[in-house]
């Protein structure tokens, strides 16, 4: 398997930076694109992104970094990010730091914004997984290749399974699979006429945390805690938080706060 997607003298452009990028793109548009139908201005859009995606990115390799920090003796190597070593949920956790201040800087109505960024976050998410793949990690535990076979994926996903002539069990494969089943039904939940504000959020929670759970119970560089594997804590947590806010929005009127209610009522100053 080769991590690099081209090669230009000592410059080398590897398939794992080309697909952040490219899944950071393609969420800011559908943010963006998003949030105008319901009048947000362009600018406090992609500038919120800009930053929230900057600063998640920083917090996902702060998080990775400090529960392997055995890993970097030389301080030098924290900083090449393009080599792996990306945590998920410290992007979240700060990406929705940086979203919340943000704004309540500009007196906008976070949890809305929230809405428009759950399913373009698990599109990314569903992209950034094949990164993974290029660079042979966050892979479960070894197992067969009659086994891979049985499964009917792409032979070239079996291949690049074989790390080091070992097969291993494709657990980038099943989250990505999952991020992008459940992008597909919030966006769904979004354009339901009883969907209220908050709760493509929660579903986001919700789903992104089961899922999360049950695939880091096969994998086997999960970043621990004692003996618990922080991963399925926080997805723990998130699964709550998403409960709870279905909670409180379904305490709301039928027809109170809908989220395609009104889109010139959405902005709150």
């Amino acid at each position: 398997m080769d991590r690099y997607i081209i090669t230009i003298g000592n410059v080398n452009i590897e398939w794992y930076s080309v697909l952040i990028v490219v899944a950071a793109i393609l969420a800011i548009i559908m943010i963006i694109r998003e949030a105008k139908r319901y009048k947000y201005p362009t600018d406090f859009v992609f500038n919120m992104c800009f930053w929230t995606i900057i600063v998640g990115i920083i917090g996902a390799r702060l998080y990775y970094v400090l529960f392997n920090l055995d890993l970097y003796t030389n301080f030098w190597d924290v900083f090449k990010i393009w080599e792996g070593g990306l945590a998920i949920h410290g992007g979240i956790i700060f990406g929705l730091i940086t979203c919340i201040l943000y704004c309540k800087k500009y007196h906008f109505r976070t949890i809305r914004m929230l809405d428009f960024v759950a399913p373009a976050l698990l599109l990314a998410q569903a992209i950034g997984r094949w990164g993974n793949f290029f660079n042979q990690e966050a892979h479960g535990a070894a197992t067969t290749l009659e086994h891979l076979q049985s499964l009917h994926i792409p032979d070239f996903i079996i291949e690049g399974m074989n790390i080091g002539g070992v097969y291993y069990e494709p657990t980038f494969l099943y989250e990505s699979l999952w991020c992008l089943l459940g992008f597909i039904i919030i966006l769904i939940i979004r354009r339901l006429k009883i969907t209220k504000v908050g709760q493509p959020t929660a579903v986001y929670l919700m789903w992104y945390g089961l899922g999360r759970f049950f695939i880091e119970m096969m994998r086997t560089d999960s970043l621990m805690l004692g003996g618990f594997k922080v991963a399925q804590i926080v997805s723990v947590i998130m699964i709550i938080i998403g409960l709870l806010i279905i909670m409180i929005t379904g305490r709301k009127g039928r027809y109170e706060d809908l989220y395609d209610q009104d889109r010139t009522e959405t902005i709150h100053f």
